[in-house]
């Protein structure tokens, strides 16, 4: 038995192969695969296969791509290609939005009609058959075949596979980083693990003190003998049929086939035995009662096949069905490739690459923000509301899910000290990271829980459109007051404090105590991996606020830009601790004077500036910033006294119609301003310079994670930059985000944030356009299927001289 390797991979699946043979493949050639059983025991084992490229992420479409070409080369793919079926018009539309996304991040795809559709698939029933997604270059592997394909070529190339072997156990140096793996059959010195272990992944990150939130969910799928006379071809494109929850391809003349139905089983939530390998559960027919009825929708012949076995089997779903991938912050060399949820092998040959070049470059081309593996936090650590959300997640896999719907399981889980008050207004609350946070006010009307909303009004104007006007239109002429409590609260202290900050953000942060400075983090090739405010509270004592959303994913940021030698720094998740009311408006300011002694004039109180005042007797942490364009201030107070504020705040405000506001006028607010929202506007494929953030930078002011890549970037002529567009004519055209934008004949980009703006009276949107494209070109946006005029407008459409904010 080896006794040492440099990188010990945990888990003979897939993934864990696809990451050894990419990490040799790079040069790393002292690399170890530990598997329990045999290659393909676990998960991988019960795999059907299908492999599609067609996915809204840009990562997962390149990862999933890259997996395709990597089988084909190994010879074990099947590209017969793949037809995703609208079986309903909603579906229809949605997979009109899905080309236009596809196209919109490189992907070639085109909708064809149901007759062209059959004409693939004539076994497939014209009844409520509306058309198709055709990807040609799509198709199928065996698992089997394919593990034993990929792992061969790691081991051709210098790695090490032993199957048979447990690891019961992961040592740690006494600064923490990876020191032996722990086997049952002896010990190994290892500098860096990757956990690929599937469904036990939890399991191997507990040997180290990490935590990994993914959650067995049953899957079943079954084979069904040939029909006579209904026998289906080898290169049939495999289906999927989201409307009827089910995928499949033929075999042997039959199908095979499994869905997801949307009630669906968890199992060993607390840790799954070591002793599960690769034999199938006792399979649940009842509840596949509804995807057999689905498949028969679609292919009435299989009424009368004859079932060859029912497989049950249990999956990885992580809270939000991605992949948990990457470094984990505070363990040296301890790295996850786990969680995958259900993009086993289609993720799994991008994901491998992608893990190698982290490892051995210290960063990965690709935006890797929604798979950090960093990103839950303390929320996700209770197993039964994790497993809550990966079932919901599981359900919404193919049931059709709009873009404005909100979790509806696991709630309530996290609410504000205002809640209650949120309530008696009439709050249609919404849900981010587990926190209850009102989306928009219907007054007079009981308060509730926002779902599946867009279920009932489809792909049309929300029926909230006129309420956020008129939340709109009291933050835009009188005052707005909305309950931020939700935001993510970091406080960074101690002796090393301040060389922390300044050697992860682009701003300058070494400024007097009670200034605010907005900043971003950047990667090492100069992308965006947060948009944050940083706050000094004292020399050694700074709070750092960013969405509620990425606090555990900057923390772990931070976690990781700690470097040895440092002076000591205490980063502490601090959300709960605050709840915050944000104020703005024309009238903020006379407000606050009503209700505290302290000066708040623009002289005593400028902007980008924050101390305590007081206000109903409570000490209050006010900073003057803004994210909707107005005068105003984000008040941080102690829950105790919180709902004395509030009160306090609404009453004065009474006389100016003060009006409390939702996260959705929020969007409609910060766009017409030109403020970007990271993850879709911002992202690590993104620089400032690009993002019209090059104000932030501060190049002079020494060195910085992701400085050298912007002092070569900087000059930024030939690189596309964001744009502000107003799209269509019509009082509300329906754009959520991704959508492909055309001109000259080829599409040249895809839309990320999109909002209607309510002063402005446009539907606007950015997108990253070539430079030669300013403001006045004309381009079209691709809707639905139709191509809808569009005009690239001034970045800011909303008080560009920014007297409002500095009123």
């Amino acid at each position: 038995m080896v006794d040492r390797a440099r990188v010990v991979v945990i888990g003979g699946g897939i993934t864990g192969c696809s990451v050894a043979l990419h990490l040799v493949k790079a040069g790393l050639t002292d690399v170890l695969v530990l598997e329990k059983g045999e290659l393909t025991s676990g998960s991988t084992s019960h795999a059907v296969g299908l492999v599609t490229m067609f996915n809204p992420s840009p990562t997962m479409m390149r990862f999933r791509r890259y997996s395709i070409e990597l089988y084909r080369e190994l010879g074990a793919f099947e590209a017969v290609g793949s037809m995703r079926l609208a079986s309903s018009r909603e579906q229809f539309a949605e997979l009109q939005r899905g080309v236009s996304r596809a196209k919109g991040i490189g992907l070639d795809v085109d909708l064809i009609s149901a007759e062209e559709a059959r004409e693939r698939m004539p076994m497939a029933s014209p009844e409520s058959l509306y058309g198709a997604v055709y990807v040609p270059g799509d198709g199928f592997l065996d698992p089997h075949t394919a593990t034993h394909a990929v792992a061969r070529a790691a081991v051709a190339q210098g790695a090490t596979i032993r199957t048979g072997v447990r690891v019961t156990g992961i040592e740690l140096s006494p600064n923490r980083a990876i020191s032996r793996v722990l086997t049952d059959v002896g010990p190994i010195e290892a500098e860096i693990v990757v956990n690929a272990a599937g469904i036990w992944a939890p399991r191997i990150a507990e040997m180290v003190g990490a935590f990994v939130p993914s959650t067995p969910v049953d899957h079943q799928h079954v084979a069904l003998k040939p029909v006579p006379g209904a026998e289906l071809p080898r290169d049939m494109p495999c289906f999927r049929d989201p409307d009827n929850l089910v995928y499949g391809k033929a075999e042997h003349g039959g199908v095979l086939f499994g869905g997801y139905e949307p009630d669906p089983a968890a199992r060993w939530v607390d840790g799954v035995p070591w002793e599960h390998s690769a034999r199938s559960l006792p399979p649940d027919y009842a509840r596949f009662e509804r995807l057999m009825r689905g498949a028969i929708r679609r292919f009435p012949f299989m009424e009368g096949a004859e079932l060859v076995k029912l497989v049950c089997h249990p999956d990885a779903m992580t809270p939000d069905a991605n992949p948990l991938l990457g470094p984990v912050p505070g363990i040296r060399g301890f790295w996850m490739a786990a969680g995958l949820s259900l993009n086993g092998f289609g993720g799994a040959g991008g994901i491998g690459r992608s893990i190698a070049e982290w490892m051995i470059e210290g960063d990965t081309e690709l935006d890797m923000t929604p798979y950090r593996a960093w990103r839950f936090g303390r929320n996700h650590r209770d197993p039964a509301y994790a497993a809550e959300c990966a079932r919901e997640a599981y359900k919404y896999y193919y049931l059709l899910r709009y873009p404005f719907d909100h979790d509806e399981w696991g709630r309530p889980r996290r609410v504000s000290a205002l809640h209650s008050r949120l309530q008696d207004l009439g709050c249609v609350f919404g849900v981010k990271n587990g926190w209850e946070r009102s989306d928009y006010f219907e007054p007079g009307k009981p308060s509730r829980m926002a779902g599946a909303d867009q279920r009932k009004f489809g792909w049309s104007k929300p029926p909230w459109f006129e309420r956020v006007d008129a939340e709109h239109g009291a933050f835009r002429e009188r005052v707005g007051i909305i309950d931020m409590s939700s935001f993510g609260k970091i406080e960074v202290s101690g002796p090393g404090a301040l060389a922390l900050l300044e050697h992860v953000a682009d701003n300058r942060i070494d400024r007097p105590v009670g200034r605010v400075v907005y900043t971003q983090f950047l990667n090492r090739r100069g992308g965006i991996v947060a948009d944050v405010t940083v706050t000094r509270l004292a020399k050694d004592r700074f709070r750092v606020v960013t969405g509620a959303g990425y606090v555990d994913g900057d923390l772990g940021w931070l976690r990781s830009n700690v470097r040895e030698g440092d002076e000591p720094v205490d980063l502490r998740d601090v959300t709960e601790d605050l709840s915050v009311i944000g104020l703005w408006g024309p009238r903020a300011r006379d407000v606050l004077e009503t209700v505290s002694s302290d000066d708040v004039s623009n002289e005593s109180f400028p902007f980008l500036t924050a101390r305590t005042i007081g206000i109903a007797g409570s000490p209050v942490f006010a900073q003057r910033i803004t994210y909707v364009g107005e005068l105003g201030w984000e008040l941080y107070v102690d829950p105790v006294s919180a709902v004395q504020v509030w009160d306090r705040l609404m009453a004065a405000g009474s006389p100016h119609r003060i009006a409390p506001g939702g996260y959705r006028v929020l969007d409609s607010l910060r766009i017409e301003k030109g403020y970007r929202y990271f993850g879709t506007d911002i992202t690590p494929s993104d620089i400032p310079f690009d993002a019209g953030l090059g104000f932030c930078v501060d190049l002079e002011k020494g060195d910085f994670v992701g400085r050298d890549a912007l002092l070569r970037a900087r000059d930024g002529r030939s690189r596309p930059r964001i744009r502000t567009l107003t799209v269509g004519d019509e009082e509300y055209v329906t754009i959520y985000g991704g959508e492909a934008v055309h001109a000259q004949g080829r599409v040249v980009a895809r839309l990320r944030s999109c909002a209607y703006g309510y002063t402005v009276r446009r539907n606007v949107a950015y997108a990253y356009l070539p430079p030669e494209m300013g403001p006045g070109t004309q381009v079209h946006v691709e809707v639905f299927g139709r191509l809808v005029p569009a005009e690239v407008s001034n970045d800011v459409l909303y008080d560009p001289e920014r007297t409002r904010v500095a009123a």
